[in-house]
């Protein structure tokens, strides 16, 4: 990984989340430490044919109660919803001026971005499929554009159908704040806003941005999402007990559930947030990265992706193995995922691995695929915070073959210093943070 000439040190000074446990972050906490969980059955749309027919939903949500001018979000898909509700939060936490035109906070709006791991909008399903009919000869078995498109025209919106594209949450959270600084936008799937801390981690780190809003915001609930997780059979089937469904390393593990919503971070440089005199909840001190090359939905049998970022993290903070604190799992659930983790970490920690704490929130939370390294990464902050570890909630009948300290169902006092943050994505991307008490 280049290291940069100067390399400013970055903190972090405001969070925000919006997702299925809570959209305040210290009732959210509040949720992650009692092991309560975010899934229910699916609402948004008639799951009942469906193999898997619950979810982790965002539930009692109003962007508008987050912002002055909803009118400028009006067409916002429902993900860019939760990250605009979720920035606001993390703003002002900051001490960042949102909707004004002459902001006081310091900030020169040119050195402030945004880079967010997105997803694509949620697509108009009774329109589009009422287009398709529209143009289908069932008798000729062919298809005619000129049908389809006339009821395009008729129903659909140009406004909403640009929030197709996964930048558009980046776009809403620019307006927000007036962050006219780098803009980025990455959907590597699950490891997305896990990459998007670290690379915004990065400009700070260059010198091409004091300030960048960071974090994730993704909504696949919704007909063609499930029915895609459905297909590849990652989704847990356990419908008759759907509060306990998540069990990272358990032994009956059988998928995980998703999850929607979003959680920024704001991060600054030190020179920054101590010029502005605003509290220091933390500090990103490592990012590694890496891809499999090896298969687009499974993990290399050895792990040898998640290593590699592991040990590319520790090299950037300038840490061992012995730094580390506390581990906050990738943990979806799966088969696959939870005992190949389980190696990576053992590669890595050696002698160490069965001494360190590694938890998984979605047991709680269900995964919210391009938020979730986010939202997890706030755990992370908090625990540092508290001195205390989130639980595994649902370990009561462990895989004797995972032998590591998952913290089963009840959180754990204990000093939190330094804590590495894992994603890892379909598609072999690989994606770890390390975060550590400022001082």
């Amino acid at each position: 990984m280049r290291t940069p000439k100067t390399k400013e040190r970055v903190v972090i000074t405001g969070t925000g989340i919006v997702c299925p446990l809570d959209n305040d972050v210290e009732a959210f906490w509040a949720s992650i430490l009692s092991g309560r969980s975010g899934i229910n059955r699916t609402t948004i749309f008639d799951a009942s044919t469906f193999p898997t027919t619950f979810d982790a939903e965002v539930k009692n949500y109003d962007f508008r109660v987050h912002v002055r001018r909803p009118q400028l979000h009006a067409a916002a898909s429902r993900g860019s919803g939760f990250g605009t509700g979720a920035a606001a939060q993390a703003c002002r936490q900051a001490g960042i001026d949102i909707e004004t035109p002459e902001p006081a906070d310091g900030i020169d709006r040119t050195r402030m971005g945004v880079y967010l791991g997105a997803g694509e909008g949620a697509m108009d399903h009774e329109t589009f499929f009422a287009c398709i009919f529209a143009g289908w000869d069932p008798h000729r078995q062919t298809m005619a554009s000129e049908p389809c498109t006339r009821l395009a025209f008729t129903r659909m919106t140009a406004a909403y159908e640009l929030e197709q594209e996964p930048n558009m949450a980046a776009a809403h959270v620019a307006l927000l704040a007036g962050a006219r600084g780098p803009s980025r936008s990455c959907l590597t799937a699950c490891a997305a806003s896990t990459q998007a801390v670290g690379e915004a981690m990065m400009l700070i780190r260059r010198g091409d941005a004091d300030v960048m809003i960071a974090g994730g915001a993704h909504s696949m609930i919704h007909p063609l999402g499930v029915t895609g997780f459905s297909r590849l059979t990652a989704l847990s089937r356990r419908n008759d007990s759907i509060e306990t469904a998540s069990r990272p390393f358990s032994g009956s593990r059988d998928g995980f559930i998703l999850g929607e919503g979003a959680a920024i971070l704001i991060l600054e440089s030190l020179t920054s947030a101590r010029q502005r005199g605003v509290p220091i909840l933390a500090e990103l001190v490592g990012y590694g990265s890496s891809s499999d090359a090896f298969r687009v939905t499974d993990m290399h049998e050895e792990g040898r992706g998640a290593v590699q970022a592991m040990r590319a993290a520790l090299a950037d903070a300038g840490l061992t193995v012995q730094d580390i604190d506390y581990i906050s799992t990738h943990g979806t659930s799966t088969q696959e995922n939870d005992s190949i983790e389980t190696l990576a970490i053992k590669a890595v920690f050696q002698e160490r691995s069965r001494q360190v704490p590694a938890s998984s929130v979605k047991s709680m939370l269900g995964h919210l695929i391009g938020a979730a390294g986010a939202a997890e990464l706030i755990t992370c902050v908090l625990a540092i915070r508290d001195n205390i570890v989130p639980p595994t909630m649902n370990l009561h009948d462990p895989d004797p073959k995972l032998d590591l300290d998952y913290v089963p169902n009840v959180p754990r006092k204990m000093p939190v210093n330094v804590v590495m943050k894992e994603s890892f994505g379909f598609g072999g991307q690989n994606n770890v943070v390390i975060v550590k008490r400022f001082t």
